[in-house]
C-alpha cells in the first residue's frame, strides 16, 4: 500500500513517541527506532512534532532528506533479512564486518539510490544486477 509523505514521517514521528514514552514496539517499529537512535543529529528534528511534516529538504539549501536517509538503512536492512536481491545479505555482512552497520549503510546508500535514479530515469524496474555489482565493489 503506497503511503504519502506525510504518513511516512507520520509514522517516524509516532515511533519517536513510542521510544520518549518506553512503549511497546511492533516488530517494524523497532526497526525503524534502531535506525532512529543512531542518528542522533535527527533527534531535535523529531521532536519538534507536526511541523515537521511539511518541511522540504532540498539538497540545494545544503539539507539531507532525514527521512529519506533514514529509509535507505531501513530499506538496505530489509534487503539484507529477505537476501533479495539474492547475494545482498552476504554483501551486508561483509561490509558490515569491516566497516560497522552505519558506516556500511551509508557506502551501500550510495549503488542504493544510484540504482533507483537511474531506474527512475529510464522509467523501468531497478537493475538488480548492476546494484549488486557496484555493491560487490565497495
Amino acid at each position: 500500500m503506497f503511503q504519502s509523505r506525510d504518513e511516512v514521517r507520520q509514522v517516524y514521528l509516532g515511533v519517536w513517541h513510542k521510544i520518549q514514552q518506553n512503549l511497546v514496539l511492533e516488530p517494524m517499529e523497532a526497526l525503524i527506532a534502531d535506525v532512529i537512535e543512531i542518528h542522533p543529529e535527527y533527534h531535535a528534528l523529531l521532536a519538534g512534532g507536526d511541523d515537521i511534516k511539511q518541511q522540504e529538504f532540498t539538497p540545494g539549501q545544503g539539507q539531507t532528506n532525514p527521512f529519506l536517509h533514514m529509509g535507505m538503512h531501513i530499506t538496505l536492512r530489509e534487503q539484507a533479512g529477505t537476501d533479495r536481491p539474492p547475494g545482498i545479505k552476504l554483501v551486508h555482512q561483509k561490509l558490515v564486518s569491516k566497516q560497522g552497520t552505519h558506516e556500511a549503510e551509508h557506502a551501500m546508500m550510495e549503488c542504493l539510490g544510484q540504482t533507483l535514479w537511474t531506474a527512475q530515469r529510464n522509467n523501468q524496474p531497478p537493475d538488480e544486477a548492476a546494484y549488486l555489482d557496484c555493491l560487490k565493489k565497495l
